[in-house]
């Protein structure tokens, strides 16, 4: 069977889920029976960002990204409010080039002194990137120290990516955003008591083509079929609508 390119499903995803979506392409294809195109695999920055993309009403299915991005997209009208769904959960974590010693992050005092200790720190415009520059140096007492050398990453690059030539010494990142990056190592967790856990969540976009496609994905996302991609990829996966009956409440 052949489609045209007018028949495929559209998909923006930010790079916190795009390795489990990219992991899930062959599955979704064979549930709505539709070629996946995969728009972009970054929240961004500029022009090509996901939030000016919509912006702009660029055809799309689906989209996949950390909150509080959703609920903005939701309340802007970009998203068919009864389709937003939390799909999983990622953690934040450090990473080192390949060949070099783990990190220390067992304990915060240790992740305190493994971030003074780097050279360069490379950190990205994801919500891990946020919290890192406006709260967790802040929490350890370290802004003045860490702030001039940290390095943002931008135009959809990762921090593993910058790591791994060389170009810093420490990558801070969600772990599924990490994780695919060739010449990085010992991708580790901060510790619990400082973890800002990131949200992911999907909905449809309220001028889809195919808008019964699309929430059919978003059921088959927040399912158990998609789990084992999600676990993979670094997530933990998350199940049932009303979860945002508790986190996100008016």
């Amino acid at each position: 069977m052949t489609h045209s390119s007018d028949d495929a499903f559209r998909v923006m995803t930010s790079g916190v889920f795009t390795a489990a979506h990219l992991a899930l392409v062959p599955a979704i294809e064979a549930f709505i029976g539709k070629p996946v195109v995969t728009l972009t695999t970054s929240i961004g920055t500029g022009e090509q960002s996901i939030p000016n993309r919509l912006q702009r009403r660029e055809p799309a299915d689906l989209v996949i990204v950390a909150e509080p991005n959703m609920t903005n997209f939701v309340r802007a009208g970009h998203i068919a409010a009864d389709t937003r769904t939390l799909i999983a959960r990622s953690v934040a974590a450090v990473a080192v080039r390949a060949g070099q010693p783990p990190p220390d992050a067992r304990t915060p005092e240790a992740l305190k002194h493994t971030f003074l200790r780097a050279g360069r720190i490379a950190y990205s415009a994801s919500e891990s990137g946020k919290y890192l520059i406006t709260k967790l140096y802040h929490r350890l007492g370290i802004d003045g120290e860490c702030l001039p050398k940290s390095h943002f990453v931008g135009n959809g690059e990762r921090t593993g990516a910058v790591v791994a030539r060389g170009e810093a010494d420490l990558a801070f990142q969600q772990v599924s955003e990490l994780r695919p990056v060739p010449g990085i190592a010992h991708i580790t967790p901060i510790p619990d008591e400082l973890q800002s856990y990131v949200w992911v969540a999907t909905g449809a976009l309220a001028w889809s083509r195919d808008i019964e496609s699309a929430r059919a994905v978003v059921r088959f996302l927040a399912s158990d079929a998609a789990a084992p991609e999600i676990v993979a990829s670094g997530l933990d996966p998350l199940f049932g609508e009303d979860l945002y009956t508790s986190l996100y409440a008016a």
